[in-house]
């Protein structure tokens, strides 16, 4: 809610700036889809999720209900933007702060907080969450042992799901005129999916909801069995769980989607490259879900998918080229012949070639001081043909003499030449069609060369 003095139009604290986020459509990624698919993007929030919703939410729930007084201490387990949600209603209203997070949580999320002035605890991920080592364990020690503390328990705390049924849903309603059809949500605390979907369904209960799960979470399983089954680790943040939060209503739920790190993070890629719509990778994974269930939909359906929060938490990530192909998580399909020359981790990634008339002596100077196998000969600013080192060699223990012979007499056919753009399958086609290496072309010049090693070291990691 905003403030008038005098006709100054303002807020009173950042607080009041939470929610009303926009809705944008998803024109390339979905393109092939029949109805509309619109993005509703939470990164307009202040803090960046739409856990800004929750934190203000459980904070003065707490305060109404005598369980958080001035001078207190908000303790929560969160993979980071929960806390981060708290951290600005602790810092607005006085209390401190005190975060307990699984140590897989990347490094920005951990400065964010701190920089709001928290304490972060950090624990192993890979324990269960009844181990005493457990981020959810150590926040609920934590709480226990320090004098005005309060766990805001997140996962199983009423106001997580009702900050939705009063925000989220009345919003997506509003916005859609009534029109929304399908609703897309990953599935983490359950909070947000729960709240906004029982509002959609009391206003039409045909409005379809269906939950993004990532594999290696056990709340798909869960949602179609009534079983627990054994949770496996994942490299999305801040969806997916190893138990049932009770913030989660499955019966608003129609149905849950799995969707594996690879799609989900390199969707999450898509999404700034195709669309400008920069967020993490639990959104990466709704987008992905919410598009193949689009693809079923009538032209006169409405999807609509809730991306949670802001891909500036994943720069070190899944917006890491290097961190992507370290995890092998790079998609053939969509990754494009620029982002291998951009990725290789040579000192020299530049086209290093000769011209017509220079001597062999040149080619073989360059194959010596720079590793490389294979040469482009170029006549007049365009590609005559190729040196291989290999040939060069065997020549001049032939007869030393033709060092001095023009490159033109040993150059063997030109390699084919590939835009920037051309996706890595197009590529490695021709790599396995007999060809050793392709010449990348960016705005009409040539800017390097991509060989089998590159594309292998590409995408398998390492330098």
């Amino acid at each position: 809610m905003s403030s008038v003095l005098d006709g100054v139009r303002y807020h009173e604290t950042i607080l009041t700036t939470i929610g009303q986020t926009p809705l944008v459509r998803l024109r390339k990624l979905a393109r092939d889809c029949p109805a509309p698919v619109l993005a509703k993007l939470e990164f307009f929030n202040p803090g960046g999720s739409v856990k800004d919703r929750i934190g203000l939410a459980m904070v003065e729930t707490a305060e109404r209900e005598g369980k958080l007084r001035p001078g207190g201490t908000i303790v929560e387990c969160t993979s980071g933007n929960t806390g981060l949600g708290l951290a600005m209603v602790a810092c607005v209203r006085g209390y401190r702060a005190v975060f307990c997070m699984p140590d897989k949580v990347s490094s920005e999320k951990v400065s964010l907080l701190k920089a709001f002035g928290a304490e972060v605890l950090l624990s192993p991920t890979a324990v269960a969450p009844d181990s005493p080592e457990s981020y959810y364990s150590v926040a609920r020690h934590i709480a226990a042992e320090r004098p005005g503390a309060f766990l805001t328990n997140q996962y199983h705390n009423p106001a997580n799901p009702q900050a939705h049924y009063d925000s989220t849903g009345p919003e997506l309603w509003e916005q859609t005129a009534g029109k929304i059809t399908h609703l897309v949500a990953g599935m983490g605390t359950g909070g947000t999916i729960s709240g906004t979907a029982k509002y959609l369904k009391e206003k039409n209960p045909g409005v379809r909801v269906i939950g993004a799960d990532p594999v290696g979470s056990i709340l798909k399983a869960y949602h179609e069995t009534g079983k627990i089954t054994e949770a496996h680790p994942y490299k999305i943040e801040g969806v997916g769980e190893d138990f049932i939060p009770t913030a989660t209503d499955f019966s608003m739920i129609d149905q849950v989607v799995s969707c594996n790190d690879r799609n989900g993070l390199n969707t999450a890629r898509r999404l700034a490259r195709e669309e400008a719509i920069f967020v993490g990778g639990s959104s990466g994974m709704a987008a992905w879900v919410a598009i193949e269930v689009a693809r079923t939909l009538a032209p006169n359906d409405l999807m609509v998918v809730l991306l949670t929060d802001t891909g500036e938490r994943y720069l070190t990530k899944v917006h890491s080229d290097a961190w992507m192909r370290d995890n092998h998580l790079f998609d053939p399909a969509i990754t494009r012949a620029g982002d291998v020359l951009g990725g290789k981790g040579r000192a020299v990634r530049g086209l290093l070639s000769v011209r017509v008339g220079e001597p062999l002596r040149r080619a073989l100077a360059l194959v010596e001081q720079h590793d490389i196998t294979q040469i482009p000969v170029f006549r007049d600013g365009d590609v005559a043909g190729t040196l291989y080192d290999s040939e060069i060699l065997k020549r001049v223990l032939e007869d030393s003499r033709t060092l001095d012979q023009a490159v033109e007499t040993l150059m063997s056919e030109p390699l084919p030449v590939v835009e920037s753009d051309e996706p890595v399958e197009s590529v490695t086609r021709l790599m396995a069609a007999h060809n050793s290496a392709v010449l990348v072309r960016e705005h009409g010049a040539l800017t390097g060369i991509l060989t089998r090693y590159d594309m292998l070291q590409f995408i398998a990691g390492g330098e």
